[in-house]
């Protein structure tokens, strides 16, 4: 049986992973006492002791977990931003970039939540050579606010929270969003005029870019042709399922894993969207299935779809 480390597995994301791995039976998921969940010896020993570790940890720290590891058979799965442009490091976007190649690696890293929705509708689009390699992209993305960590989960949690948190709240208004680099290099375009958004619910996740018909000389039924091509497992789908009486909730897709591609607009404009958890697709539930990968087992395994 298979040993597994979260190391960081108190904050958000290692928490979520956490909750999925105990329900698990083919697994061995090796637990640190709360008085040495942050000693450097025991989070080495435990590194180099599993099969799988789970890195829940801001850069810097988990740049210095990839260090502790000495196990060249420990495969490691880091959630935070420090290697996902890391060219020795394969992106742990299985639909994107393949489950061979996850399969293969000791060092995957883990997309971001709002990248994950802007490369899963992007990519495809560049690599039918659809949408150029110098395009100016719009994206807007909704998100519930755990994706703020534990510290904003507190603030919109509060009794007496501040009046603005009852509204929508736009953020990285500077254009230097730390997702912004993967957008980019997996998708080989400028990095897009960015407008994330972070609403009054706990989780879900809504991307949507805008595109002319005239820019790209394609319709919506082109692009849906392609979607419906390209996302067709449990996981990642093509949907042109109506709409909810014309809207589209940033929160269906909450508790959930899998992620839903969608084409919406008109014979002139038309708008590209994905919904999934910021916590599931965007998060936890890509790092379980990146597990799976390793593993060998079905991409779907322990997931929630």
């Amino acid at each position: 049986m298979k040993k597994v480390f979260i190391d960081g597995s108190a904050g958000t994301t290692g928490l979520k992973i956490r909750q999925r791995l105990l329900e698990r039976k083919d697994i061995t998921l090796m637990i640190l006492p709360e008085d040495l969940r942050k000693d450097p010896q025991a989070r080495k020993t435990a590194i180099n002791e599993s099969d799988i570790t789970f890195l829940c940890l801001p850069d810097d720290a988990a740049i210095e977990a990839v260090s502790f590891c000495e196990n060249p058979d420990t495969v490691i799965i880091d959630t935070s931003t420090a290697h996902r442009t890391n060219p020795d490091w394969v992106y742990g976007f299985e639909e994107v970039v393949g489950r061979d190649k996850l399969a293969a690696s000791k060092r995957i890293a883990n997309p971001g939540c709002h990248a994950s929705g802007f490369i899963a509708l992007i990519k495809p689009l560049r690599d039918a050579g659809i949408i150029s390699e110098n395009a100016h992209l719009c994206c807007f993305s909704l998100t519930g606010y755990s994706g703020g960590g534990k510290k904003m989960i507190a603030q919109y949690e509060a009794d007496n929270r501040d009046p603005l948190f009852n509204a929508p709240r736009q953020y990285a208004l500077t254009q230097s969003h730390k997702h912004l680099k993967e957008m980019s290099a997996l998708c080989r375009v400028p990095a897009p005029a960015f407008c994330p958004i972070v609403g009054d619910f706990y989780s879900g996740m809504e991307v949507s870019i805008p595109l002319f018909c005239d820019d790209i000389k394609l319709s919506a039924d082109d692009i849906r042709s392609i979607y419906r091509e390209k996302y067709n497992s449990a996981i990642v789908h093509f949907d042109d399922a109506p709409s909810e009486e014309g809207f589209l909730s940033a929160a269906a897709f909450s508790e959930r894993d899998d992620m839903q591609i969608s084409v919406w607009g008109n014979d002139e404009r038309i708008l590209l969207v994905a919904r999934y958890d910021n916590l599931g697709k965007g998060a936890s539930g890509s790092a379980v299935q990146n597990m799976n990968a390793v593993l060998g087992l079905d991409s779907a395994t322990g997931l929630k779809l």
